[in-house]
């Protein structure tokens, strides 16, 4: 019996010294970022889609700044196929990341800094102290700066040519997390109202940022919407729009 017993013992010590041997250290189990972080995103692994309004998985995003940095030339399907692969591990192989086609936080800043357009064409009242959100007509694009820092860039499109997003320097002066618009009858979701009827929020309708226009307001996909909302929802907010229609 004893010799049995210890021959228990000698077989737990091992495999606890095996799974301490194997396990990672804490700082690799540690997640250091979270979608607060600067230029973040969720997680994108091959075989996601962009499935609908409210499952967006932002690989059509990642396909289009994939194609700014010029390491993908095929079509904007919205689904993480093979040639999308090669892409992300190219894009990877340059700036350092893991080549293993798991767009994490080590990809996608780079990727999304490397892909921000017209940085000189931002007006200076988007770098003054605070949040500001600051809507690109020309580029399809809202920069999100936190004292005179980008700290976040989004795909959106703005309103049609008959009703366009106005250009100007405004402040946020209400908002409405689930809101639903009295005219059209249309969730707003993440609503931030800066100028009359015209707010930033999350689209029901939108899959291409590129596709179709609003009547006036600045649509992004309903999560990014949700990720400026917890950023400023309880901040002071300063919104700038700039550029020619588009």
């Amino acid at each position: 019996m004893a010799a049995v017993l210890a021959g228990l013992v000698a077989g737990l010590v091992a495999t606890i010294g095996a799974d301490v041997a194997t396990a990672p250290p804490a700082e690799a189990r540690k997640r250091t970022w979270t979608l607060a972080s600067p230029l973040a995103r969720e997680v994108v692994r091959p075989g996601a889609a962009d499935r609908g309004v409210y499952d967006i998985a932002h690989v059509r995003e990642l396909q289009i700044r994939l194609r700014r940095v010029g390491v993908y030339q095929g079509p904007v399907t919205g689904r993480y196929t093979r040639p999308t692969l090669r892409a992300v591990k190219a894009f990877q192989r340059r700036v350092g990341a893991p080549a293993n086609g798991t767009v994490g936080y080590r990809t996608w800043k780079p990727l999304i800094r490397k892909t921000v357009q017209r940085r000189s064409a931002v007006p200076r009242a988007c770098k003054a102290a605070g949040w500001h959100a600051c809507y690109d007509r020309s580029r399809h694009q809202v920069n999100l700066y936190r004292d005179g820092t980008l700290h976040q860039s989004w795909l959106a499109r703005g309103g049609a040519a008959h009703e366009q997003t106005r250009t100007g320097s405004f402040s946020v002066f209400r908002r409405s997390e689930r809101h639903v618009s009295s005219l059209y009858d249309s969730p707003m979701p993440y609503a931030q109202f800066f100028s009359g009827g015209q707010a930033l929020h999350g689209s029901v309708s939108m899959i291409d940022p590129y596709d179709g226009h609003s009547h006036g307001c600045v649509n992004l996909w309903i999560e990014d919407a949700r990720q400026l909302w917890d950023l400023t929802h309880d901040q002071p907010l300063g919104v700038h729009v700039y550029g020619a229609w588009a």
